[in-house]
């Protein structure tokens, strides 16, 4: 295949809320360009895209997907996005590698949540836009309302380019606007090309009117020419939508029904009014090893230095480790040798495939502006950047939100421990999203994830690839004691067990710090009382005796720990009596020091629209948060709030159903203080139950 022309490539994300039809919209698309012979369904599992055990069981597209057609002599890269809030993340990833996306609006219900949040980021990012009104065919479709809809939310830029012939289940054809021509279609057969019915002639010429006075705008000449009263042709009207397209100032909106197969020609035709990446231009990297910060131009150019984007990383159970990645400058064959500049580490190319879902087609070399995907690359993921060794460069890489929710994993099998830790290390380079640790004071497996439903999709992989199963828990709150006055206390070890015997003897007395401070420990020995040899293991007998508290088993902190008195023996004593003894003191002190039970509390910063912030404020104050404050940031309102960490672990799913999806939240860890004593007998009597019962 001959290496494809920047000017004439168009990379595309499909986009929007769940259920708008997506993964349908694209199976047409390759239908329509000839790619496929027959249109695949979501409810049976048939399309191309959605190739996934987990995607098909759901009905639903979980991990960006590649395809590419080719139209009217121009190469198109579709990347398949999800439309679920839970994966978002992976199409928001996205739009760094395209210069169009095609913005599916489900005809019945509109604008949705998601539509607003990736319109949105493409705005931010100077990504142009195309919208489907798709699923013009159901029950209470409607076109026009879909429009008002779109011009309400986004602005007079969302312009029609097509209008739909007949709705709902009489939807049957388009009138393309620019060519005022009817389009009529029947089956999976192409269009018949007609005349626009003459009960739409009105309807038809006042809508291009509406679109040939917005397209006018980006060309003076143009404008002067339009109005004086002269006639624009079809084609100076296009070659201004194409540039009305690009600078944003038009949002072309196609009716399509893609189940049938309804106006997706017209859909592709629109695309092509998505700048090419020769249009769109040089993209700004940073020259030498991440870290650098030198600004560098890439061409669009298959000359020069290589420079490649790895925005997605998939597992092939033949091909092994996949990274798709977007040529932003240069070209590359199946040897060229290239840098990676996040591990300074030299890569291979190796074999470059074209993508169509899950079935691939070598290629000998592709070039700048193309997405392609390469594959078996030795220590290569998400977010690097490969270049030329004489001119290193790197991009930046999409920062994935902090994880909303956290549950603790524990192995239904004894032994599978390591095979789990391994399996969720693979499955994280696939999905960044996703974050796993170990908590060394809870001895607890954590994984942290988008929603429940992200969580739970990895679990799936987890379990059909690895063949290993974990159960899920809320994570333990890494609660804390302390301790409220001061208290002294003796530690004598003594031991005869017929030979040399063990003998330790020391007095401390422990007063308690301001929060935050610690652990401090006062060697206040004078004369000998205990010799200085012996003293770190007394110390060490008290730290260790600190790991687990006497209210309830949690780490101690805060408290200020004075050694000053003490005696010993010249055989029986030593540093393990001494150790022993230090402890014995430790919790004797303890005991009289008046221990309480301390709690993390967190900063949360919650970001929602204006109408649900008395909702949110509300349920804040119920988990016994505490307002520090609220400010507007644009169409969004921030809360900010003190919450104790146990009242957070069911926030996210709380937030979602408030806000319906559109909040959004983050916390950190701040401070600790002292859990009220309703509450603190509680976890008292839970953390004696566990203990029990281990």
């Amino acid at each position: 295949m001959a290496l494809a022309d920047p000017a004439k490539i168009r990379n595309i994300s499909v986009v929007g809320h769940r259920g708008a039809g997506k993964t349908s919209l694209v199976e047409a698309l390759l239908f329509t360009a000839g790619l496929k012979n027959r249109l695949g369904s979501v409810a049976d599992g048939s399309t191309t895209m959605d190739h996934d055990e987990d995607e098909i069981k759901r009905q639903m597209t979980i991990s960006a997907g590649l395809a590419h057609v080719d139209w009217a002599g121009q190469k198109i890269n579709i990347v398949d996005t999800p439309g679920e809030a839970s994966f978002i993340n992976e199409t928001l990833g996205t739009l760094s590698v395209v210069e169009g996306v095609v913005m599916a609006v489900n005809a019945v219900t509109k604008v949705e949540v998601q539509t607003e949040r990736i319109w949105k980021r493409a705005a931010e990012m100077g990504v142009s836009r195309v919208v489907a009104v798709n699923m013009m065919d159901r029950e209470r479709a409607n076109f026009g309302e879909a429009m008002d809809a779109l011009k309400a939310r986004f602005g007079d830029e969302v312009v029609a380019l097509g209008l739909p012939i007949g709705e709902e289940v009489n939807f049957k054809g388009v009138v393309d606007l620019l060519k005022m021509k009817a389009y009529m279609y029947s089956g999976t057969a192409k269009p018949t090309e007609q005349a626009v019915p003459d009960d739409m002639k009105d309807t038809a010429q006042e809508a291009r009117e509406k679109l040939v006075d917005r397209v006018a705008e980006v060309d003076d000449a143009l404008l002067e020419k339009y109005l004086e009263g002269g006639e624009l042709t079809s084609e100076e009207v296009t070659e201004a939508l194409r540039t009305a397209v690009e600078s944003g100032m038009v949002t072309p909106v196609v009716p399509t029904a893609a189940t049938k197969n309804i106006g997706v020609d017209r859909l592709l035709d629109a695309v092509l009014t998505v700048p090419s990446p020769a249009a769109r231009g040089e993209r700004k990297a940073y020259g030498g090893l991440s870290g650098a910060d030198a600004e560098i131009d890439l061409q669009p150019v298959v000359s020069g230095p290589p420079v490649l984007f790895v925005f997605k990383t998939i597992y092939d159970q033949f091909s092994g480790r996949v990274n798709l990645v977007r040529i932003f400058s240069g070209k590359i064959s199946t040897d060229t040798q290239l840098l990676n500049s996040r591990t300074n580490e030299k890569e291979r190319t190796g074999n470059i495939l074209l993508m169509t879902g899950k079935e691939t087609k070598p290629l000998e070399e592709a070039g700048a502006g193309d997405i392609v995907a390469l594959a078996k690359l030795k220590d290569t993921g998400t977010g690097d950047t490969l270049s030329d060794q004489s001119r290193p460069a790197h991009l930046p890489r999409y920062e994935f939100p902090p994880p909303a929710i956290s549950f603790a994993i524990t192995p239904k099998t004894r032994g599978d421990e390591e095979k789990i830790s391994n399996g969720l290390r693979r499955l994280g380079e696939e999905d960044p999203a996703m974050e796993l640790r170990f908590d060394s004071e809870t001895k607890e497996m954590v994984i942290s994830g988008t929603s429940q439903v992200h969580v739970e999709v990895i679990l799936d992989k987890l379990k059909r690839r690895f063949g290993v199963e974990v159960d899920l828990h809320p994570p333990q709150v890494p609660y804390r004691e302390t301790i409220r006055r001061k208290a002294n206390a003796q530690g004598r070890h003594k031991k005869q067990t017929g030979g040399r015997g063990q003998f330790g003897d020391c007095w401390i007395e422990i007063e308690p710090l301001p929060r935050g401070e610690g652990y401090q420990f006062e060697d206040a020995i004078f004369g000998g009382s205990i010799p200085r040899n012996f003293i770190p293991a007394v110390e060490k007998g008290v730290v260790e005796a600190m790991e687990h508290g006497i209210v309830a088993g949690y780490p101690v902190v805060d408290v200020k720990v004075r050694l000053y008195d003490g005696s010993y023996h010249t055989v029986d004593s030593s540093e393990l009596a001494f150790k022993l003894a230090g402890a014995l003191a430790w919790n004797k002190a303890m005991a009289g020091a008046n221990p309480v039970l301390l709690e993390p509390v967190v900063n949360v910063e919650v970001m929602a629209p204006e109408e649900n912030m008395g909702d949110i404020m509300g349920d804040l104050s119920g988990r016994r948060g505490r307002p520090q404050g609220s400010e507007t940031m644009g169409e969004m309102h921030v809360i900010r709030a003190q919450v104790p960490l146990a009242e957070m672990l069911t926030y996210a799913p709380q937030l979602r159903s408030m806000t319906a999806g559109r909040g959004s939240f983050t916390m950190e860890f701040d401070h600790y203080e002292e859990v009220p004593a309703h509450l603190a007998d509680k976890i008292i009597a839970d953390a004696k139950a566990r203990k029990a019962g281990e």
